[in-house]
């Protein structure tokens, strides 16, 4: 079997994953809601976040599902790099670097999060927990993940030029990508503009849900271009 073969049956369930899991983690997350910073309503907790122990897990709990989701988009660019045509390679490389870029910032991000913050806490070690923890709208925690998720993004856009648009199935697939990357990006620049320093999270919420509703619908239609050798049981075709 060739290179390209070899990706349909891997290919096909990490597409389905992909989505399955994104929406599980988009799900959790909503249900959620951030109980600081701009969005917030009402008990909502203030510098310097150290009355945050009682929070944990239900706040944490879609960070573990998101970590192992930044392993299975990694796996996903993967079998789309060793799927296409030699002359689409570069781009597919480029999207698969910037994935691992994306994943690498993310993965870091929270796990930091389950494994540092509510330890220290427990212990009493609150140095340097403000600006460490997700509760701070402009902390390192939302700079990371605002990163993460372009990066994302950025992949987005050049993983979409291996889909040619021979088909109504990659035309759609090279437009939910560009467009993708075209929301993330135009919001950074508009809501920067807006909001200035008083940035917060709003990007963060909004590329995210960029992202994962992307990734949600992409995964949907990229599992269609592995499926039929698949059901087939004639991967080498």
């Amino acid at each position: 079997m060739n290179d390209k073969a070899n990706t349909y049956r891997p290919g096909f369930y990490s597409a389905i994953l992909t989505t399955a899991l994104t929406t599980i983690t988009f799900g959790i997350a909503i249900c959620t809601p951030p109980v600081s910073g701009p969005f917030c309503k009402d008990s909502c907790i203030e510098y310097p976040f150290i009355n945050i122990i009682s929070r944990f897990p239900r706040d944490y709990i879609w960070m573990y599902p998101a970590m192992i989701l930044t392993f299975l988009v990694v796996f996903l660019m993967v079998c789309i790099h060793y799927y296409a045509p030699a002359e689409k390679r570069v781009f597919s490389l480029t999207a698969l670097c910037f994935t691992l870029l994306s994943s690498t910032l993310l993965f870091v991000d929270y796990f930091v999060q389950v494994s540092v913050i509510q330890p220290s806490l427990v212990r009493g070690e609150t140095e340097g927990i403000a600006m460490l923890t997700q509760y701070n709208p402009h902390g390192i925690f939302v700079a990371l993940e605002e990163a993460g998720y372009l990066a994302l993004a950025a992949s987005f856009f050049f993983i979409a030029f291996v889909f040619p648009g021979a088909s109504s199935l990659e035309r759609a697939i090279r437009w939910i990508l560009i467009i993708g990357f075209i929301l993330a990006f135009g919001s950074f620049i508009l809501l920067t503009f807006i909001y200035g320093n008083n940035l917060e999270y709003r990007f963060e919420v909004t590329v995210i849900t960029i992202d994962w509703l992307v990734l949600i619908i992409f995964g949907i239609l990229v599992s269609q271009v592995f499926k039929r050798p698949v059901l087939e049981g004639n991967p080498s075709q």
